[in-house]
This record gives C-alpha cells, sequence and structure tokens, in this order.
C-alpha cells in the first residue's frame, strides 16, 4: 500500500499580524513548516510529501526546496477541502494518504505512525487525530458514537455546538487518514453552505459517515503535539515547550544544563555526554558539542562544531566554526564564521578570529585580530596584534608557520608570511615576508628630547592672561 502525505501550507495566516507567510515563522530555530516536513520525511520519503501552497508561494517554495518535497498549487484559497481537490491529480499511485498542517509544529513521527497503524487496523475510510483539550474553546469538537468507541459522527465547530455539546472536551487536530479512493470519490459532495463560501475538509467526516464508510478516531497522547498557533504570543510558547522537550532530552542523554528554562537550545543541536551548560547560553542551528565540554554562561554557539573537552568561557560568540578537542576559548571571544581552532589552542578574552586556521597549541591570549588568516601549530601572537587583511578593495592572507612569537602590539600587513621559529619584535609595523628563525623588528627608533615636555609647560603657563612670565 502506497502512502503520500499531504502538508497543508497554503493559509494566510491573518491573526499573526505579520507579513511573512505563517508557516515560515520559526520556533526552534526553524520554520514551523520545516519540523512538519521532517517528522513526516521519517514515515515516507520526500518524493512522497506535498506541500500545498498557495498565498506567499515563492517564499515557501524557496525556504524548504531543499527538503526535496514536491508542491501543489492552491490558486485560489477556497478552504481545506478544496486544498485536497487541488491535489487530486498529484496524489494518483497512492492507495492512502495522510494529511497534516504545515503550523503544527510539535508533532511526532510515532504520532504519526500510531495515526497511519490505526487506521490500517481499523480498516477505515477516515482516520481523525484527536486531543483531550482542558479548555476547548475555539476548536471543532468531535462526536463519537458512543462515549469510548472508536466511530465518529462528525466533527462539529465551535460556532456550530447545540446545546449539551459544550462539554466535549476531544478536539480535532486538523490531521486525518484517508483511503485515497473513498476520499476522491465523496470530496466532490462538499458544500461551501458557510459565512466564509469555503470547502471545509472536516465536513468529510459527516459525509462519509453518514453514507456508510467507517470514520474513526485516535487520541494523541500529548495536547501540545497537535497545537498550532494563531498569535505571536502563542507561537512562542511552541517555541519554548519545544525547546524545553530538547533540553529533557539531552539532560536524559548525560548532559547537565544548569537552569534548563534560561538556555536557548535549537531543535537541530547535538551534545555530548557529560557536558555542561551553563544558564543564559544559546546553542543555535546545527551546532555540535562534544563529550566532556564547558559552555558557560552568555555564550552563543551558531553552527558552530566542538570536539570533546572544549571548554567556552563566558560571553563568547561562535558561529559556523570548528573547535577542536581541548581547545579554550575565551572569555569575551568571537570566533566567526569559517574558523577552525586546533587542538589545545588557546583563542583568549576579547580575540576576535574570521576566516582563520590556528594550528595545535597556539594562543592568542588577548586583545587581537586574526582575519584571513593561517597560524601554525606552536604559535604565540602577542596581546593587540591584528592581521591588516583589508586593503579597500581586497581581503588578503596572512601565514604564520609553527613555533612563532609575535609581539605585543604588531601589525602584519597582508600578504604576508612569517616563517616557522621567527620572531617579530613588539610594536612592529611588518609589510614584508620574514624568513624562518629571523627577528623582525619593524618600529621607527626611538628618540628622547630632554626637558621637552617641562620646557613645553612653561611656554603654555607663559601664554595664560596675567602671567608675569
Amino acid at each position: 500500500m502506497r502512502l503520500g502525505i499531504l502538508i497543508m501550507a497554503a493559509g494566510r495566516g491573518t491573526r499573526l499580524k505579520s507579513k511573512r507567510a505563517k508557516v515560515l515563522h520559526e520556533i526552534g530555530g526553524r520554520p514551523l513548516l520545516r519540523h512538519v516536513i521532517a517528522a513526516a520525511a521519517q514515515i515516507v520519503p520526500a518524493r512522497d510529501i506535498l506541500v500545498i501552497v498557495g498565498h506567499h508561494a515563492e517564499a515557501i517554495e524557496a525556504a524548504v526546496r531543499d527538503t526535496g518535497v514536491r508542491f501543489v498549487m492552491q490558486e485560489k484559497q477556497r478552504g481545506t477541502g478544496h486544498a485536497i481537490q487541488c491535489a487530486e491529480q498529484e496524489t494518483r499511485g497512492y492507495d492512502m494518504l495522510i494529511v497534516l498542517s504545515g503550523d503544527v509544529p510539535l508533532l511526532r513521527a510515532d504520532t504519526i505512525l500510531a495515526l497511519r497503524d490505526f487506521h490500517l487496523r481499523e480498516q477505515a475510510a477516515m482516520t481523525i487525530l484527536t486531543a483531550d483539550a482542558p479548555n476547548p474553546h475555539g476548536y471543532g469538537r468531535v462526536v463519537r458514537r458512543k462515549p469510548g468507541a472508536p466511530e465518529v459522527e462528525a466533527i462539529v465547530e465551535q460556532k456550530a455546538l447545540t446545546p449539551g455539546m459544550e462539554g466535549l472536551r476531544e478536539i480535532n487536530s486538523g490531521i486525518y487518514v484517508f483511503r485515497r479512493r473513498t476520499l476522491y470519490e465523496n470530496i466532490g459532495r462538499l458544500r461551501a453552505d458557510n459565512p466564509q463560501k469555503e470547502l471545509y475538509l472536516t465536513d468529510m467526516a459527516r459525509l462519509l459517515a453518514g453514507a456508510g464508510r467507517r470514520v474513526v478516531a485516535i487520541e494523541a497522547a500529548q495536547l501540545t503535539e497537535v497545537l498550532g498557533a494563531n498569535t505571536i504570543a502563542e507561537m512562542m510558547d511552541l517555541d519554548r515547550e519545544m525547546r524545553m522537550a530538547q533540553a529533557r532530552r539531552l539532560m536524559a542523554a548525560g548532559v547537565t544544563i544548569f537552569r534548563p528554562e534560561t538556555v536557548t537550545i535549537d531543535a537541530g543541536v547535538e551534545v555530548g555526554q557529560d557536558t555542561v551548560i551553563e544558564p543564559f547560553v544559546q546553542l543555535l542551528g546545527q551546532t555540535k558539542v562534544g563529550s566532556d565540554c564547558q559552555v558557560r554562561s552568555y555564550s552563543v554557539l551558531e553552527d558552530a562544531t566542538l570536539g570533546d573537552r572544549v571548554v567556552v568561557r563566558q560571553s563568547c560568540v561562535i558561529a559556523d566554526s570548528r573547535i577542536d578537542k581541548g581547545a579554550l576559548i575565551g572569555p569575551f571571544a568571537h570566533v566567526r564564521p569559517g574558523c577552525h581552532i586546533g587542538e589545545g589552542a588557546h583563542i583568549g578574552n576579547f580575540v576576535e578570529t574570521k576566516k582563520t586556521r590556528v594550528g595545535k597549541g597556539s594562543k592568542a591570549s588577548h586583545l587581537t585580530y586574526l582575519g584571513d588568516a593561517e597560524v601554525g601549530a606552536g604559535t604565540n601572537v602577542g596581546a593587540g596584534t591584528i592581521t591588516c587583511n583589508y586593503d579597500g578593495v581586497n581581503k588578503h592572507t596572512t601565514v604564520i608557520g609553527d613555533r612563532v612569537f609575535v609581539g605585543s602590539h604588531s601589525a602584519l600587513v597582508a600578504p604576508v608570511m612569517i616563517g616557522e621559529g621567527a620572531y617579530v619584535g613588539a610594536g612592529s609595523v611588518i609589510t614584508d615576508d620574514v624568513p624562518a628563525d629571523a627577528l623582525a623588528v619593524g618600529r621607527a627608533r626611538q628618540v628622547n628630547k630632554p626637558q621637552w615636555a617641562r620646557n613645553r609647560r612653561a611656554q603654555k603657563e607663559a601664554r595664560k592672561p596675567g602671567s608675569t612670565a
């Protein structure tokens, strides 16, 4: 039996008060739609996932095209039932269809599998994923034929509830499984007899049940899995739930997270055993942290890769870079994109690196800028050193060999190469290559003028009004 998954992503989302497409708003560091696609891709290959787009179609397709999913255009948005009608041709060849919402990001693959398996066991024409909601106001209610029985009579929207239905707490998630042939044999019977003049997929439950087809429902294990967001505030509630779930998973795997409610961890982050994460840390994007690391408070890591036993001291920023095992970063260091900090290296306080490779055991301990540079192993770069990599038009590379000593407050004017074992005297401006094992001193000769300062003060005093000098 061939299974296809349809993801509804054509709506405008006007209640968000945003110019962006609703499904492109982010929680857990990813757009809502990417979370749903990620769950669906654990069930079927990407080619069997069809995303129905309408409003902001170009932006949505651009944002998720790399996932390999296919797209169905709903030119005019005439409701969820009409969206499914638009996908009739593209779903030919499938025996069963799962319909997901693109704005329900906490849905787990395990829940989708349970929904599919229940549908098959019950030999149903339509299966509805539901949830028990303590406060169901605003949601459509699922009306079962008998309490506790799987069979469903209808889904009734909030404003259509009749007396006696207000106490129903089982809500419709908007997530369904259909026998495809039965769905398209009956979907033409939907009618837009509502104030919005739209075709609602929820009405399929009543139509199929009325035609003697088997419509059943299964309840999700957690209410949060089926919740969407109609406001930014509700979306941030989902973000908090997702991030806390991620923190709990990491802690269950042996990661220590102090004050997890203060830590921001994106959905794609991986952290190794016995690593310690202090309060107010942000681990973003596809960051991967090894084992036995320490990431101290107020540090931000985005798309960073850390080996084992790395220490990131307070208030560091590391972006799109690799830090090898045993390295020490910070405090107050900025490792910009494109850097590779070698094993046991030290990038210290108020040091900034950009597109730079620092070799094993090398140190830039404080107040240094290394941009577009290659630094060998066992090299020491003194405080206040900068690589002058930009000439106003182009960027140039500085190459510093192994076991080099660069004295404090030096300026290395790229393109320039410092050979292995060389020394650069403090305060030097280096504009030419330095041979291996040489000493380079590039500073003006000091001149002392005796009594110059005393004489200057005397002259200044003499110029004051009323001076008798």
